[in-house]
C-alpha cells in the first residue's frame, strides 16, 4: 500500500518537475529558413513557428557550443538560450561567425 501511495505521489508531481526545465529557444535571423518539421541537433529536438524556435532535450554542453551546432544547421540567430543560459550579443556574434 505504501508503495502505491509513493508511486501516486510521483505521478502527480511529474508535471511540476517538467515545468522547471530551463528554456531552450532561439530566434532565427531569417524566418524563411525555418525548418518545416522537427530538426534534431545534438539530441535537442527543435521546432520552429516563423523565426521563433524552441527545443526539448539535448546533450549537456555549453550554450556557446550548442549555438554553433544549431547555426550550422538552421542559419544565423538573433537570440539563443540553451537550457536556461542566454547568450549576450557578443556571444551571438561569435556563434553566427562559426
Amino acid at each position: 500500500m505504501r508503495a502505491l501511495l509513493v508511486a501516486a505521489a510521483l505521478f502527480v508531481a511529474a508535471p511540476a518537475f517538467a515545468a522547471d526545465t530551463p528554456a531552450t529557444s532561439l530566434t532565427l535571423a531569417d524566418a524563411a529558413k525555418a525548418p518545416a518539421g522537427r530538426v534534431i541537433v545534438d539530441g535537442a529536438a527543435w521546432r520552429c513557428e516563423g523565426a521563433a524556435c524552441t527545443a526539448t532535450g539535448g546533450s549537456s554542453q555549453p550554450a556557446a557550443r550548442a549555438c554553433r551546432r544549431v547555426v550550422a544547421k538552421l542559419g544565423p540567430v538573433t537570440a539563443f538560450s540553451y537550457k536556461g543560459e542566454a547568450l549576450d550579443q557578443q556571444a551571438l556574434a561569435t556563434c553566427n561567425a562559426g
